[in-house]
């Protein structure tokens, strides 16, 4: 469910247009050490002065920057960064969920370790769940969890019919999930499954790719 408003959507856009201009770019990485005179960012760019200004009316009216008049010689101005203008860059919270449903086909390695990594980031509840599942988790996913401090949960593999719910959320984790179940909808994880070679070094490969992406996701993910 889509939950950002169609407003800040559009001052999202502005605001990624403003800084696609590697000028513009350049004004912003300087602005966020301090506040510039337009002079002092003219002397940093290495830009005419009507040039300038064109590009600091875009970042203005993008909402990234503002300009106030010197205290001491009123008429000098500074360039500051609005606050909290770098904020809205960020991909905003895009789905409210009751609970995170992760699933891969077997439910033995990949979404068993992130639904227990998806715990350590968020409130929102999570649980596991195969198309086709082991009779046990795959002790490799123990270790690995192990090796990271991570508790796996004490369930075993359950099939995706026992454990779907309303207001589920479900990742796919792996590619063969994600195909058998198109229909589905919900988000895709491409992982790679680490029990094709059985080794530590790829049951780390996979659980550093989930990490990776269970940051990227827990800040877009509300209670629903």
């Amino acid at each position: 469910m889509n939950i950002e408003t169609a407003g800040a959507f559009r001052a999202r856009v502005a605001k990624h247009a403003a800084l696609a201009d590697p000028a513009r770019l350049r004004i912003v990485d300087l602005l966020t050490l301090g506040d510039f005179s337009p002079t002092e960012l003219q002397a940093e760019l290495g830009m005419p002065s009507n040039l300038l200004s064109h590009h600091l009316r875009a970042l203005e009216e993008a909402g990234l920057t503002t300009r106030h008049r010197s205290e001491a010689d009123r008429r000098r101005s500074y360039v500051q960064l609005v606050a909290g203008a770098l904020e809205g860059l960020v991909p905003g919270a895009e789905h409210g969920a009751r609970r995170l449903l992760f699933v891969c086909t077997r439910n033995s390695a990949r979404s068993q370790l992130a639904a227990a990594l998806w715990g350590h980031v968020s409130e929102i509840p999570s649980t596991s769940a195969g198309t086709h599942p082991a009779e046990s988790i795959a002790q490799g996913a123990i270790e690995v969890a192990r090796r990271h401090g991570v508790d796996l949960a004490d369930v075993p593999p359950r099939k995706l019919e026992q454990v779907a719910g309303e207001g589920d959320l479900v990742v796919t984790v792996c590619d063969n999930a994600h195909e058998e179940l198109a229909s589905l909808g919900g988000v895709h994880w491409s992982v790679s499954d680490p029990l094709r070679l059985g080794t530590d070094e790829a049951f780390e490969q996979a659980f550093t790719d989930i990490a990776h992406r269970i940051n990227g996701l827990a800040p877009r993910v509300i209670a629903a």
